[in-house]
C-alpha cells in the first residue's frame, strides 16, 4: 500500500471489495464510475485518484471478473460493458514512474487481451439472439466494449500493435454480420489515424489477413454501409506508404473492375474515386486478356481465403465442444468403472465377511452340542452327523448331475420337435395338394346289350338254384335276437370299464406332466422359499398357472412368425390346427379324485 494519504473514497472501496464476497464484487466496482467521474479530467486529482485505484488493486479487481463467465455474474452483460468502460478509463492518464515494465508490457497487453475477448462473447450473443429487444442490448454492450478499447490504445499509442496482432481482432472482424462490421472497420480506422506505423509494424500475414478480409467485404456484400467503410479503410492504408500500394495492386490485381462494377453510384464516390486514382494512376489502361484472368485469380482467391477462413473459425467451437463431450463422457466412464470396482470389492467383503460369521456361528453350534452331548455318546453323534453329510453332499450331487443331463438333452428335444413341425407341414402340404388335384371327368358306364343282359341273368338264376335261402322260424330268431343283445351288453360294459382306464392313464400322464414341468421351471436348492413349496403341494396353484400358460400360448400362437407357423398356411384360415393347442394343452392336470 501507498505511504501517501490515500482518496478516502477508493481506500474505502478497497476496504468493502476486500472483505465482500467474490459475486458482490462486480457491483462494487461500478463505484469507480463515480469516483472517476467527480474530479476534471487531466488535473493532478485525477491522476492521483487512478494511481491509488491502480495502487490499492482495484483495477485488476477490474481485470479478473472480465475472465470470469458474465452470463452467471450479478448484472451479466451490462456489468462486464460497464467494467470494461471503467478499466480503459483507469489506465489512460495513469502514469508508472515504479516498475512501468509491469504495466505497459504486461498489465495493458492483458486488459487488450481480455476486452477484445469480451467483445468477442458479445458479438457471438448478439448474432445468436432473436429479439430485437435483445439484439439492441448486446449491439449497445458491444459498442461500449469497442469505445473503452479506442479509448485505451487512445491513451496509450503503443497498444494499437498490439490490438492488430491479437488474434481475437482478427475474429471480430471475420463477420458477416453487417452491424458488428461496421463497428470493427470503424475500429481499425481509429487504429491508423492514431498510430499510422501500427500497420507497418505488424507481421506480413496480419496485413495479408485484414486486407484479404476488406478486399472480401467489398466482393460479398451489397450494403452500402459495409462497402463504404472497407473503402475507406483501404483509401487510408494506401496512403500510409507506396509498399502498401503496391501489396494491394500486385496482390488483388481485379480490385478495379471490382470497385467500378460494384460500387460506383452508391453514395461514396470520391472516396472511391480517390482509392483508383491511388491505386491505377500509374498504370496504362490497356490490358491484355492475361491480365484480365490474373485479376480474375486474384478475386476468387480473395474470396476463397476469406472463406476459408470463416469455415476454420466456424469450426472451432465445434471441436472445442466434441472434445469437451469426449472429455466428459471418458472421464464419466472412468468414474462410474471405479464405483462398480469398489461396490464389488464391497460386495466381495461383505459376502466373505458373512462366510466367516456363519462357519463361526456354525461351529459355536457345534460346540455347543458337543458340550451337552454325554463323553460316552460323541462317536455316535459324530458319525450321525457325517452320515448326514455325506447324505446332503449325494443329494446335491445327483440333483446337478440330473440338471445337467436334463439341460444336455434339452437341446436334442428342441430339434426333434423342430422335425415334427416340418414333417407334419410337408405332409399337410402334399395332402392339400392331392385335393386340390382336379377330378378326371365323369365317363358314363356304357349300356349292356340284349346278349349280354340274357347271359347276366342266366348266372343269377343259376346261383340262386345252387344256392337256396335258409328258413328261419320265429323261435329262432328271438333266440339269435336276445344273443345280440347280450353281447352288445357285454361289449358295451367293456367298452365303458376301457374307456375310464383310458381316462384315468390319460388324467396320470397330464399330472405326471405337470410335475415335470414345475420342477424343469423351479429354482434351485439354495434359491427355494416356502412360495415354491407350495406349488408342488397345492393341486389349484399348478392348474391355474398351467390355464395361464396354455391361455398365454394360443395369445402366442397368433403372433407367430411365418416359420413357425409353416404348417398352418396349408390348411383353411379360420381353422386353428389342433396339435400346435394340444402341444401346450396336454400338459395340464385337473385335479380331482383318481
Amino acid at each position: 500500500f501507498p505511504m501517501a494519504a490515500a482518496d478516502p473514497q477508493v481506500l474505502a472501496l478497497a476496504a468493502q471489495v476486500t472483505e465482500s464476497r467474490d459475486q458482490d464484487i462486480p457491483l462494487l466496482l461500478l463505484k469507480l464510475k463515480g469516483i472517476l467521474s467527480s474530479p476534471p479530467l487531466g488535473c493532478e486529482e485525477s491522476k492521483r485518484i487512478k494511481q491509488d485505484i491502480y495502487d490499492y488493486g482495484l483495477t485488476q479487481y477490474c481485470l479478473l471478473v472480465l475472465k470470469q463467465d458474465h452470463s452467471r455474474l450479478r448484472g451479466g452483460w451490462a456489468t462486464a460493458a460497464q467494467l470494461a468502460e471503467i478499466l480503459s478509463h483507469c489506465c489512460v492518464g495513469l502514469e508508472m514512474k515504479e516498475d512501468p515494465e509491469e504495466f505497459y508490457k504486461k498489465f495493458l497487453p492483458s486488459a487488450i487481451d481480455n476486452l477484445l475477448a469480451l467483445g468477442k462473447r458479445l458479438q457471438a450473443r448478439f448474432i445468436r439472439a432473436i429479439k430485437d429487444k435483445e439484439k439492441q442490448d448486446f449491439l449497445h454492450w458491444f459498442q461500449t466494449v469497442t469505445g473503452a478499447i479506442c479509448w485505451l490504445f487512445g491513451g496509450h499509442v503503443q497498444l494499437a500493435a498490439c490490438v492488430l496482432q491479437n488474434d481475437h481482432f482478427l475474429q471480430l472482424l471475420i463477420t458477416d454480420d453487417v452491424e458488428t462490421a461496421v463497428i470493427m472497420m470503424s475500429v481499425l480506422h481509429n487504429i491508423l489515424r492514431i498510430n499510422s506505423s501500427a500497420f507497418l509494424e505488424v507481421d506480413k500475414e496480419t496485413v495479408h489477413s485484414v486486407l484479404d478480409e476488406l478486399v472480401y467485404k467489398l466482393s460479398s456484400t451489397t450494403n452500402p454501409a459495409v462497402g463504404s467503410a472497407a473503402t475507406k479503410l483501404l483509401l487510408l492504408v494506401a496512403k500510409l506508404c507506396k509498399q502498401l500500394v503496391q501489396l494491394l495492386r500486385a496482390r488483388y490485381k481485379g480490385l478495379k473492375g471490382l470497385l467500378n462494377k460494384r460500387w460506383i453510384g452508391k453514395g461514396f464516390d470520391r472516396d472511391l474515386n480517390q482509392l483508383l486514382d491511388v491505386l491505377y494512376l500509374e498504370q496504362s489502361n490497356g490490358k491484355g486478356e492475361m491480365q484480365k484472368q490474373h485479376q480474375a485469380a486474384c478475386i476468387i482467391q480473395a474470396v476463397w481465403r476469406g472463406f476459408q477462413t470463416r469455415k476454420r473459425l466456424k469450426k472451432l467451437p465445434k471441436a472445442v465442444i466434441t472434445l469437451q463431450r469426449s472429455f466428459r463422457a471418458k472421464r464419466k466412464q472412468e468414474l462410474q468403472h471405479l464405483t462398480k470396482q469398489k461396490e464389488d470389492e464391497a460386495l466381495k467383503l461383505q459376502m466373505q465377511l458373512q462366510r466367516q460369521r456363519a462357519m463361526r456361528l456354525f461351529h459355536e453350534r457345534q460346540l455347543a452340542l458337543l458340550e451337552r452331548v454325554h463323553a460316552s455318546q460323541v462317536n455316535k453323534y459324530m458319525e450321525e452327523m457325517e452320515a448326514k453329510s455325506a447324505l446332503t453332499i449325494q443329494r446335491f450331487w445327483r440333483g446337478y448331475r440330473a440338471r445337467k443331463i436334463f439341460h444336455q438333452q434339452k437341446q436334442t428335444l428342441k430339434e426333434y420337435k423342430a422335425a415334427v413341425i416340418i414333417q407334419r407341414a410337408v405332409c399337410q402340404f402334399l395332402e392339400k395338394r392331392r385335393r386340390r388335384r382336379p377330378l378326371s371327368p365323369w365317363k358314363e358306364p356304357k349300356g349292356l346289350t340284349d346278349e349280354q343282359r340274357l347271359a347276366l341273368q342266366q348266372k343269377v338264376d343259376d346261383y340262386i338254384k345252387l344256392h337256396p335261402a335258409s328258413q328261419m322260424s320265429e323261435e329262432m330268431s328271438k333266440e339269435l335276437h336276445m344273443q345280440a343283445q347280450e353281447k352288445l351288453a357285454q361289449f358295451l360294459l367293456r367298452s365303458r370299464l376301457d374307456q375310464r382306464a383310458a381316462q384315468r392313464r390319460e388324467t396320470l400322464l397330464v399330472q405326471v406332466n405337470t410335475d415335470v414341468e414345475l420342477l424343469m421351471n423351479a429354482p434351485g436348492l439354495a434359491e427355494t422359499t416356502e412360495k415354491d413349496l407350495g406349488v408342488f403341494t397345492s393341486r389349484s396353484i399348478p392348474v391355474a398357472s398351467k390355464a395361464r400358460q396354455s391361455h398365454n400360448a394360443m395369445l402366442k400362437y397368433t403372433r407367430w412368425p411365418w416359420w413357425k407357423k409353416l404348417g398352418d398356411e396349408f390348411m383353411e384360415d379360420d381353422v386353428i390346427p389342433d396339435d400346435a393347442l394340444h402341444t401346450e394343452l396336454e400338459t395340464l392336470f385337473i385335479g380331482g379324485r383318481k
